[in-house]
């Protein structure tokens, strides 16, 4: 299968080239294939391993430990612990019945979920000190790193559509942002590739941006459009990890807010072709992964409605004006 990274998706160095340039090259990808390699991105690769580090430290606690810091019943919620088969990835399926269906095919993943500290809507919650201690300075500190991406990749945007650079900020002033640890533990292929169980099924993600930080394993597949929306749909490429760099996606609110200039891509995670041999059952068993997504969202009272530049008298908007609580919640609900 060709290597999707080496043919469509660009790597964008945000230190060699001037702002503008940047902005030229971030919104081009973003309009032909919704992702982007960003290389030399502001958080140091050692930040980011000892991230990998903690993670790996968290997910092998007892279960009983990780217990102790449980994602609440509500979907919208988004923090702590959520167990293997307790979320389900779904893509705008929002009636009771077919989600009860969907949810028979359990994602593999068991995942860990915080964000800002200071949020008294959301408050994290984090496991037993004693547990995991320095777990939870570290994240935060990591959190804060990835919100100063953040800024760079706005303002990149902004520029990009023929906005003032700062045309996001007001919009993201709350850091209302996600920070979600992902461990993928083995488990037969068979089930895998017999649709019996799944890593992350197909979906697009729903807040303005996504960067992703992934292991040497992969697995990550992103939807091959062809030539424009919906030519080959169903046709997944790999995206695998290029050292000293993240992934960057757009999501759908962004798409949302720029009338479908910039592509919010379907995306899944899969087991890599190569699996490991179980030496006591001689079982083929997928790879273990981790992964960390750092999802952008809007300040919950924004209004997302088009951008000036992406509609006009030719171009009327596609989208009705939506809060981004209001999409959140109604997304976020569908998962759990």
């Amino acid at each position: 299968m060709p290597n999707l990274s080496q043919d469509l998706i660009p790597v964008i160095d945000l230190a060699t080239s001037a702002p503008t340039e940047q902005a030229t090259q971030l919104c081009k990808a973003f309009r032909e294939v919704g992702f982007a390699y960003i290389k030399n991105h502001g958080i140091p690769e050692e930040k980011i391993e000892e991230a990998f580090s903690w993670s790996r430290k968290f997910f092998d606690l007892p279960q009983s430990e990780k217990d102790k810091a449980p994602h609440p019943a509500e979907g919208w919620y988004h923090r702590g612990y959520s167990s293997i088969g307790r979320e389900k990835v779904s893509q705008n399926l929002f009636d009771e019945d077919g989600l009860a269906q969907h949810r028979k095919v359990p994602d593999q993943k068991e995942s860990f979920e915080l964000g800002r500290e200071n949020d008294d809507v959301m408050t994290n919650i984090w496991p037993p000190a004693a547990a995991l201690p320095g777990f939870r300075e570290f994240f935060v500190d990591f959190y804060n790193l990835c919100n100063g991406l953040e800024d760079k990749l706005l303002a990149a945007v902004a520029v990009g559509l023929h906005l003032p650079a700062n045309y996001f900020d007001a919009c993201h002033r709350g850091r209302d942002n996600q920070l979600r640890l992902l461990h993928y533990p083995p488990f037969a292929a068979e089930l895998l590739e017999s649709g019996q169980a799944d890593c992350i099924g197909a979906h697009s993600d729903f807040g303005t941006m996504t960067v992703l930080f992934q292991d040497h394993v992969g697995g990550l597949e992103i939807e091959d459009q062809g030539g424009g929306a919906g030519e080959s749909g169903g046709r997944f490429r790999p995206v695998p990890c290029v050292p000293g760099t993240v992934v960057v996606n757009i999501g759908d609110m962004l798409m949302r807010w720029t009338n479908d200039e910039l592509r919010s891509t379907i995306h899944r995670v899969r087991t890599p072709a190569e699996v490991d041999i179980d030496p006591g059952t001689g079982v083929r068993m997928t790879k273990r992964r981790y992964s960390m997504p750092f999802f952008i969202c809007a300040d919950p009272s924004t209004v997302v409605d088009c951008v000036p530049t992406c509609h006009g008298q030719d171009r009327p908007k596609g989208y009705e004006p939506v809060t981004a609580e209001k999409y959140f919640t109604m997304r976020m609900n569908a998962l759990y």
